[in-house]
C-alpha cells in the first residue's frame, strides 16, 4: 500500500503568521457596503454612553443630597471618598505572593492612613471642635487638651508605624518592602494634599467647595459630549480621547456656567456662611459685599437698563478659567501614570467612569487652586463684623481684648469731639 504524499507541507512560520493575519484582518467590503460593522461600533458608542450618563445622575443625585445635608455631611463624604482612594492606589502596586509572606503589612498601610487622617483634620478643625462642646466644661477641657497635643499624639503614632515597619522588616524582602513604603507616603501626600484644602474650602462656605467642583463636573460632561458628537482633531497622545472640540466647547461651557451658577448659589446663605463649629442646622449670617447684588448700567441698544451682579461673579470667572484650561492636566496626569503601569482604570466601583481615583483627578488640582485663589483675592474683601469680631474672641486673649475695647474706646471719644 502506498503512502499518500498529496498530503498538505508542514506549516512554515511565514504561513501561520499570514494565517492569524488573516484572521484578524478588517470586515470585508460587503461588509463595509452594508455598514454592519458600524452599527456594531455605533452600538457599544452610544451603550457606554448610556452607562456612563446613569452613573453620573446617580452621583450627582447623591452629592446633591449629601450637600443639602450640610457642612458636616460633607466633610464625611471626603473622608469616605478618600478611604476608597488610597485603598485603589494601595492595592496598585500589591503582590498577593509577597504579601502573603508579610501578614499584617495592608494593616500598617491603614495605620499610616488614619494617622495623616489625625493630623491632618485636627489641624484644620480643631478650633471649630472646641466651639462644639464649649457647653460641657468636661468635654471642652478634654478636647482643648486633645488639640494642645494634638502634634505629640500624631507624632508618635506615626514613630509607632516607623518601629513596626522596621521590626517587620524580612530577608530577601527588603526591596519590596521599602517600595511599598515609599508608595504609600506618596500616596497619603497626594490623597492628603488635595482633601485639606478641599476640607477647608467647606468650613470657610459651602460655596467655595461647591462651586469649584460643579465647574469641574461641567467641564468634564461637556468635554465628553462636545468630544462624541463634534470631536475630530485630537488633543493630546496621553488621552487618545480627548479632542480640540471637546477642549474648547467645554471652556466656553464652563466660563458660562461658572457666571450663572455664581449668582444663583451666592443668594444662599446657606451656601455662603462660613462654619464655626460641627453642630448641624441651617445658617445665617452677614456673608460680606461680594454677595450683595450690585447694579450696573448697560448701555442704551441693551433691552435692559441695568443688569444685578453679586460681586462674588467676576471671581468665579477665574475659577471657570482654570477649571476649563489647568484642572484638565490633573485628568492628562493621571492616564500618563495609568499609561504607565499599563492600565485601564484605578478602579471598578463606578460603572462607565472607574474608580474614585479616576473622578477626583482634576478635583485635586482645582481644590488647591480654589483654596489659594480664596485665601490670596477673597479673603481681604469678604470681612464682615461678624467675621472680624470671631476673629478678635478667637485669636486675642481676655487682656488683649480689654486693651482693644479700650483703645476704640478712646478713639471713639476723639472722633466725637472732633465732630463738635
Amino acid at each position: 500500500m502506498q503512502k499518500d504524499h498529496s498530503v498538505s507541507a508542514p506549516t512554515t512560520p511565514t504561513s501561520r503568521v499570514r494565517h492569524r493575519k488573516r484572521a484578524s484582518e478588517v470586515p470585508s467590503e460587503a461588509s463595509k457596503a452594508n455598514g454592519s460593522h458600524l452599527l456594531v461600533d455605533d452600538r457599544s458608542k452610544y451603550r457606554s454612553m448610556l452607562i456612563r450618563a446613569y452613573s453620573s445622575i446617580w452621583m450627582i443625585g447623591g452629592f446633591a443630597f449629601v450637600i443639602y445635608m450640610g457642612h458636616l455631611y460633607i466633610w464625611v463624604m471626603v473622608v469616605v471618598l478618600q478611604i476608597f482612594m488610597a485603598s485603589e492606589l494601595f492595592n496598585l502596586l500589591r503582590r498577593s505572593h509577597e504579601d502573603r509572606q508579610l501578614p499584617g503589612f495592608r494593616l500598617l498601610n491603614w495605620h499610616f492612613f488614619f494617622t495623616a487622617v489625625l493630623f491632618v483634620y485636627g489641624r484644620i478643625l480643631s478650633q471649630q471642635l472646641v466651639n462644639t462642646v464649649t457647653s460641657d466644661k468636661f468635654l471642652y477641657r478634654f478636647v482643648s487638651g486633645l488639640v494642645k497635643y494634638q502634634m505629640a499624639i500624631c507624632y508618635f503614632l506615626y514613630i509607632a508605624g516607623f518601629m513596626w515597619f522596621i521590626l517587620t522588616l524580612k530577608k530577601k524582602m527588603y526591596k519590596y518592602q521599602f517600595g511599598q513604603y515609599a508608595w504609600t507616603h506618596m500616596i497619603l501626600i497626594v490623597v492628603f494634599t488635595q482633601s485639606a484644602f478641599t476640607v477647608a474650602n467647606i468650613f470657610e462656605g459651602i460655596f467655595w467647595f461647591l462651586l469649584p467642583a460643579s465647574l469641574i463636573v461641567i467641564n468634564d460632561i461637556a468635554a465628553y459630549f462636545f468630544g462624541f458628537f463634534f470631536g475630530r482633531t485630537p488633543l493630546i497622545k496621553l488621552s487618545p480621547k480627548k479632542t480640540w472640540e471637546g477642549f474648547i466647547g467645554a471652556s466656553v461651557t464652563t466660563m458660562v456656567s461658572a457666571f450663572l451658577l455664581a449668582n444663583i448659589m451666592g443668594r444662599f446663605q446657606w451656601l455662603t456662611c462660613p462654619k464655626k463649629d460641627l453642630s448641624t442646622g441651617w445658617l445665617h449670617c452677614d456673608p460680606g459685599s461680594l454677595f450683595k447684588p450690585a447694579c450696573y448700567s448697560l448701555p442704551d441698544w441693551f433691552p435692559w437698563k441695568e443688569v444685578s451682579i453679586l460681586p462674588v461673579q467676576f471671581h468665579a470667572l477665574a475659577l471657570g478659567l482654570f477649571a476649563s484650561i489647568i484642572a484638565p492636566f490633573g485628568g492628562f496626569f493621571a492616564s500618563g501614570f495609568k499609561r504607565a503601569f499599563n492600565i485601564k482604570d484605578f478602579g471598578h466601583s463606578i460603572p462607565g467612569h472607574g474608580g474614585i481615583t479616576d473622578r477626583m483627578d482634576c478635583q485635586m488640582v482645582m481644590a488647591v487652586f480654589a483654596y489659594i485663589y480664596h485665601q490670596s483675592f477673597v479673603v481681604p474683601e469678604s470681612y464682615s463684623v461678624e467675621m472680624i469680631l470671631d476673629q478678635i474672641l478667637k485669636n486675642l486673649t481676655f487682656e488683649e481684648q480689654l486693651a482693644l475695647y479700650m483703645k476704640l474706646g478712646h478713639i471713639f471719644q476723639d472722633r466725637e469731639i472732633g465732630r463738635h
